[in-house]
């Protein structure tokens, strides 16, 4: 928390800045607020285009738990103190987010221990759409591992594997939840714990990837492939957006998992390259 007599001095200093100044402020915003669409890649000449594949948190963001998971409550405000400042409250397993090993187990990695090498991996895009669409308990199955793995090749070492079931449309509806009438369960897509078993044995991926709320499929009661996977020493992330913008094949995951000692998982975002 800052000083009293600390704030006063920020706000009288960032008041009391003279026109020149506020003129450079200003002329230097207007330079972000109309530099062109990847102007950055542009000037610097990346190859590659660049995907937020992340949900904006925000206090209504959908749980599997039902309840409010993030808060945000101001602290200090521009005009009465020179500058704004939020205080956050917010459970792990929140908007676009990290599921670490502790998660789903007594003595896994804990977020802050996921090696920063395993942040960035080659990203598999298996679509699962067509079939998502017509049944909400639709799953990653081992024939759908099968079928891109004849179409794509191998799944490369150290891969994020991605479900991309379309699911992500509905992030501001009921349906992403797709909770039954009676409350008692949810419907939505995920991994079937037999094609986990199948990555597991014949790949060297170290994340699985979904556009829904969970790993496991929202009527999964048991969270085997939450037991499965995040046993395993690897770990999962959930609720992420615009993975039809990508290729099946040959983008890259970036993973800005947040850096809490002790943690088992927390919001994050997430980007694609290719």
């Amino acid at each position: 928390m800052c000083d009293e007599k600390v704030i006063a001095s920020v706000k009288k200093n960032m008041l009391n800045a003279d026109a020149d100044e506020q003129d450079f402020f200003r002329r230097m915003r207007e330079k972000i607020d109309h530099r062109p669409e990847h102007a950055y890649s542009q000037q610097m000449s990346y190859p590659f285009c660049v995907e937020d594949l992340t949900h904006a948190l925000h206090e209504n963001f959908p749980t599997f738990m039902g309840s409010q998971q993030f808060f945000f409550t101001r602290q200090f405000n521009h005009g009465d103190h020179g500058f704004n400042q939020w205080e956050w409250r917010v459970v792990e397993h929140t908007g676009t987010h990290v599921d670490a090993p502790l998660h789903f187990t007594a003595d896994g990695k804990s977020v802050d221990e996921i090696p920063v090498e395993d942040l960035v991996l080659p990203l598999v895009v298996i679509d699962i759409r067509e079939k998502a669409h017509k049944d909400a308990n639709a799953s990653v199955t081992p024939d759908d591992l099968r079928t891109w793995m004849d179409r794509n090749g191998e799944v490369p070492d150290g891969a994020a594997v991605a479900m991309l079931s379309g699911w992500d449309k509905y992030v501001s509806d009921r349906k992403f939840k797709n909770m039954s009438a009676d409350g008692a369960s949810m419907h939505f897509p995920g991994f079937h714990v037999e094609t986990v078993h199948a990555i597991l044995e014949s790949t060297m991926a170290k994340a699985l990837v979904v556009d829904t709320l969970s790993l496991d499929p929202g009527a999964e009661k048991d969270f085997p492939v939450h037991r499965l996977w995040l046993g395993s020493g690897r770990y999962g992330i959930e609720a992420v957006s615009n993975l039809d913008r990508l290729p099946a094949k040959g983008a890259m995951l970036s993973v800005g998992a947040p850096k809490v000692r002790g943690g088992s998982g927390g919001p994050s975002r997430v980007v694609a390259f290719y």
